[in-house]
């Protein structure tokens, strides 16, 4: 029997944040790709089949909920990519990690390179990457000398603790460039991979990757006021490795996520 979740109308339904007659936005859930991904189904085809065409202003992966947003118009669309081209879309993640000691305030400044079987990873060994102190934040880095021999991409992912619970973290991120995989990438070569993280977490704790895209704002010239101010929810299972998580936890995050 068909599943209304993996067909547009229920999918649609169940899962709108808003819309209107330039873009609509989704909580998506886990499991399903924006577009793009080869033997799979995905948002746009499941939207094509059912008549309606969506132009992706950003993508998040497949493993990943939260905030996706498409766009209906072509102008729209235009107008939205462009501010991720320029890097002044406002992008807010939530992840859950291994380990409790990272700093309250962070930048991870790690290239990114494409290895083997095109897989992400840092231009650098896991060696030559150090820390300091850094206007508030602990910052990783790794000097030109040390980088590998390869292409590589400027990469810098902004984060603040919001909470500890045993052995796991709560991290608000902030990704100032938005290369793929890179929050993902970013965690795991500085100690902390991304619980249920499916390259790079191998403890078996979680049947999903507990990340999520919480929010984004942007300009939207036809709108008034003239932006999008939008915010995903993260959904119950979310929470696993953090049990009885107090809502108020999220409280602020952009106000952390400042750094004067």
């Amino acid at each position: 029997m068909p599943d209304p979740e993996r067909e547009w109308p229920g999918l649609r339904e169940r899962f709108l944040i808003t819309a209107d007659d330039a873009v609509l936005a989704l909580n998506k859930p886990v499991g399903i790709s924006v577009t793009g991904e080869r033997h799979d189904t995905d948002i746009v085809d499941l939207a094509a089949a059912a008549g309606q065409t969506l132009y992706p202003v950003h993508r998040i992966d497949k493993v990943t909920s939260g905030l996706v947003l498409l766009a209906v118009d072509l102008a729209a669309h235009g107008e939205l990519t462009r501010q991720f081209t320029k890097q002044t879309a406002r992008k807010t993640y939530l992840a859950i990690v291994h380990g409790s000691a990272l700093p309250e305030r962070g930048m991870i400044d790690l290239p990114l390179s494409v290895g083997r079987k095109n897989r992400v990873r840092i231009a650098a060994q896991r060696e030559a990457i150090r820390t300091r102190e850094d206007a508030g934040r602990t910052r990783w880095s790794v000097e030109d000398a040390d980088l590998l021999d390869t292409k590589r991409y400027p990469s810098v992912t902004e984060f603040a603790t919001l909470a500890r619970l045993g052995e796991y973290t709560l991290l608000a991120l902030r990704p100032v460039s938005g290369r793929r995989h890179q929050i993902r990438v970013h965690l795991a070569w500085i100690g902390h991979a991304i619980v249920g993280d499916p390259l790079f977490d191998k403890s078996g704790v979680s049947e999903r990757t507990h990340l999520h895209s919480y929010r984004l704002v942007l300009a939207a010239s036809w709108r008034t006021p003239p932006e999008l101010d939008l915010t995903a929810e993260p959904g119950a299972d979310f929470w696993g490795p953090f049990p009885g998580a107090d809502p108020g936890v999220l409280t602020g995050v952009e106000k952390l996520l400042d750094v004067t």
